[in-house]
């Protein structure tokens, strides 16, 4: 009865379903959509994802055809800076299991050691081939591929671009979270560009929210007339203490992500991360279409953000050459 129709597929994220079989369903009463599961994507963070990011990955997923609540589910799961209740969310992501996995670095390593079968999708500031999460940019191998912003080998600029906001300052401090790729070459990168610059700088390890105040009295007590406020997945996650305490020592700060000038920093400079997160979803879309992440090149940030949050430089007393305001990606008022 059907005749040519009998033989179109409507296709799915799960795979084909013929017009037959729905035809089938629908006579005896069945829904498809209750009968057929959605995909669904785990989207995981090893602390939290500002909405700005989870919005990039869903119009990443929008490019590749896939929309949430129609034809695929997107789970987001935060660990909130908790090692055991990530490897919770990954076990039971894995066990559901989930049809791949989009992580931030730290996720996604973890994701990694888990599973070699469940595709990853990470976004990530450190160098993934260094880091171990793929054999090469171009052809990453095994189950894992995605974007990196390489953050903190950007160090060196945003040192130069603070001095050039200060011209005057001599000593500079630094807060890193230590003991990850991204940040221990940020660390690295600093050093050496300060000793260019002829600045003396003052590092401190953050490791807990609670490392933050006396962080910011140590460095002034040490003279830091500016700071480079560090990159990594805790940095971020912990942008609104960074902000109040660089407010109540009314002390310039250059940031690793714009959202913290939008939260009332001085500014920033970055590889665009909302983009990586976007290509992450784009890669998610066409993972679920059939293709294999070890095919799928490592995409790299080409676009970097300069922001400039111009009430915070006039709280702070700052006159900014206009020569550097005009190289600004975007200025805040």
């Amino acid at each position: 009865m059907l005749g040519f129709a009998a033989q179109v597929i409507w296709g799915t994220c799960n795979g084909a379903i013929s017009l037959r079989w729905l035809a089938a369903r629908l006579h005896c009463g069945h829904s498809p959509r209750a009968q057929q599961a959605l995909p669904v994507i785990g989207l995981i963070s090893s602390t939290s994802v500002s909405s700005e990011r989870q919005a990039a990955v869903h119009r990443g997923l929008k490019e590749a055809g896939f929309f949430d609540g129609q034809n695929v589910t997107v789970d987001y799961q935060a660990a909130q800076g908790q090692t055991a209740r990530m490897q919770a969310i990954l076990t039971s992501m894995i066990r559901r299991p989930v049809a791949l996995i989009v992580a931030n670095s730290i996720a996604a390593r973890a994701a990694k050691d888990l599973t070699a079968t469940i595709p990853i999708v990470f976004t990530t500031g450190s160098d993934p081939v260094t880091d171990g999460m793929v054999t090469s940019l171009n052809r990453p191998g095994g189950n894992v591929t995605g974007a990196t912003f390489l953050s903190g080998r950007l160090a060196a600029k945003r040192l130069d671009l603070l001095r050039q906001v200060v011209p005057h300052v001599t000593t500079v401090g630094a807060l890193i979270h230590p003991n990850t790729l991204e940040t221990e070459t940020e660390r690295t990168e600093l050093q050496a560009a300060a000793q260019n610059l002829g600045l003396q700088l003052h590092a401190v390890d953050i490791r807990s929210v609670a490392d933050f105040e006396p962080a910011f009295a140590t460095l002034a007590q040490r003279g830091a007339k500016a700071i480079v406020s560090g990159a990594g997945a805790f940095m971020f996650a912990n942008r609104a203490p960074i902000v109040a305490q660089a407010a109540r020592h009314a002390i310039p700060v250059i940031y690793s992500a714009n959202e913290n000038v939008t939260a009332g920093g001085l500014m920033s400079y970055s590889a665009s991360i909302p983009d990586a997160f976007r290509q992450a979803g784009v890669y998610a879309g066409r993972i679920l279409k059939g293709e294999k992440p070890a095919n799928l090149p490592v995409m790299q940030s080409t676009k970097f953000d300069f922001v400039i949050n111009l009430t915070t430089a006039k709280t702070l007393g700052l006159d900014i050459n206009p020569q550097l305001l005009a190289t600004a990606d975007e200025l805040i008022e």
